[in-house]
Formats: C-alpha cells, structure tokens, sequence
C-alpha cells in the first residue's frame, strides 16, 4: 500500500506510516517540510544510501522520479511507503505544472533519477529552475555521483575536469566534438553506453591519441570493472570489452607538448563545420579549437569545399 500525500492545511494524519527500515530495525521519519528536496541515490550498490536520504524519500508527500519501477525496488529495500509520480525527458512539459501546483498547496516533494545525483544528464533543470523562480524551497541532498566515482578510481589528474555527458551518436558528430574536446586542458569524463562504447574508444583514439584514459564500468556493482591504459591501447582492445552495463569513459588532460590537432582530426572538424555552413565559419570555428595557423586551415578548407562540389 502506498501513503496519500498529505494536504498541508490538514494534520499529519499518515506519520506513523513515515518510516524506514535499517538493519532490520523500523526508523521513524517527520514530515518533510514543503519544498522540492534533489535526492541523490545508489549508482549500484543500495548501501550507499545516505540516512538524511532516507529521511527524506519517507518523509516526503511524492516522489518525483524517472522510473518508478527503479524507485520502487530502492523504496522496497528500506520499507518505505511512498507516493511515486513519473517525472522524465518525455513527460516532463506535462509534469512539471502539477509539481508546482503541488507544492503551492504545501506538498513536500522528492526528485530522484534512476541513479545518482538528479541534474546530471536528466531533465531535473528546468524543473529546478521554474520551482525556484516560482520561490519555492529547493534542498540538495548530496550523494553518489557517477562522475565523481569515476574519477576517483581513474587515477587520472583531478584538479581540473570536465563532465561531457553523452558524446554524440554519429560518428562525424562525435569526431567534431572530440576535437574540440581535445583543446580542454582537464581531465574529461563521458558517459557511453555499451552499444557505442567500442566506436567512441576508437574516435577517441583517433583523436587524442596517446592519452592516459580509463573505462569504468558498472561501478559498485557485482560485476564493477576498470581498465586503464593509453587511448590507443584501449582502442585496440575495444572488441573484446564486455559491453553489457554502464560505461564512464574518463581521459587524461593533454600533455603540455601535445601540440596541435592532428590531419585526420582537422578534416573531420572542417567537413561537419562546411556542411553546415560557410567556409569563413568553418576556418574560424577551426583555429579557435585545433591551434593550427589559419592560412593553413583556410587552405585545407577550400580544398575540402571543392571536392565536396565536385562530387554533388
């Protein structure tokens, strides 16, 4: 049975009902007070729920979440009665107005994605964005996060990073993005998943050659494995790389004389830049990430548009 969310004009009527279970033993949970509560959740391993979250997700009125049937197991595992409401990319336009109405009736509110931290790489923005301009509470409970966990066991430099998310699909798309990627002094951290994750590592090679990377894969799960190697190593082993489970690709920052963007790279570069626009953008958009001199770019360029007229 799952509790009714509580009117905020009427007594807590459902409290005893506010409960988890840790150890076996049953926690007592007050009431949440009204607001929008960011609730970070296991990546994997459902011991890593913190206490304050648990508190939360059974204190609260709702809990707006990507998969209810992903919660619901979280929510089964701690013996918390919850009220689960779908809030995710395909609905989220829909969903986001009754969330408001929600809370300016006093409801407290619990986002949480599938796994991790909510905001990161799911569509929890705009909802933060709208409940905060609208002036409603909103309260970030910190916790696993895929992309610290990676970087934490890449052993790779984090002073610097840069979080990626989903590289692009395509691979022209994602060569282009990689390029530009490479100019980023920090390390880079990608999400992929095990159907591209072979292409990436060999776009990604292609691109940034011989640097320090890592493959994370199903972290603090059963089956939680990292490999760490060159790019060009990993690359070379991407077929034989399980590819069941979720993959955190974690790459080095470039070396200070790593020089400037490789031939192969370049091309790649200006070929999706022209074809979506003039040659002037392209060359410009080249020299602002390749470090290569612009009479050169701009000559490799005008040779790229006129073997592409000569072939339409």
């Amino acid at each position: 049975m799952r509790t009714k969310p509580s009117s905020a004009s009427s007594p807590d009527s459902d409290s005893s009902a506010r409960s988890f279970a840790v150890a076996g033993q049953l926690v007592h949970a007050p009431k949440a007070a009204p607001g929008l509560y960011l609730v970070a959740t296991p990546i994997g391993n459902l011991g890593d729920i913190t206490l304050r979250a648990l508190e939360t997700l059974a204190g609260v009125d709702i809990i707006a979440c990507e998969d209810t049937r992903i919660t619901r197991r979280l929510m089964e595992r701690f013996s918390i009665n919850a009220t689960l409401k779908q809030y995710h990319e395909h609905n989220a336009e829909q969903a986001r107005p009754k969330i408001l109405d929600a809370l300016a009736r006093g409801s407290s509110i619990a986002l949480v994605s599938d796994a991790g931290t909510p905001l990161i790489s799911d569509p929890g923005f705009k909802l933060v964005r709208e409940v905060s301009a609208a002036g409603f509470a909103v309260i970030a409970l910190p916790g696993p996060s895929s992309v610290l966990t990676a970087l934490s066991i890449a052993a790779l430099p984090t002073d610097r990073f840069f979080f990626e998310g989903f590289l692009p699909s395509k691979q022209n798309a994602r060569r282009t993005r990689l390029a530009e990627l490479a100019r980023i002094d920090a390390t880079l951290v990608m999400f992929e998943s095990g159907a591209r994750v072979q292409d990436s590592l060999q776009d990604l090679a292609g691109v940034m050659g011989e640097r320090e990377a890592a493959i994370c894969r199903e972290m603090t799960k059963l089956h939680e494995e990292v490999r760490r190697a060159r790019l060009s190593e990993l690359a070379a082993i991407a077929d034989t790389l399980e590819t069941r489970g979720e993959f955190v690709l974690v790459v080095g920052p470039p070396a200070a004389d790593a020089g400037a963007m490789s031939d192969d790279a370049l091309d790649d570069l200006l070929r999706t830049s022209l074809a979506r626009g003039s040659v002037k953008d392209a060359v410009a958009h080249a020299v602002e990430v390749s470090g290569r001199p612009r009479r050169e770019i701009y000559a490799r360029a005008l040779e790229l548009s006129r073997d592409g007229d000569d072939a339409g």
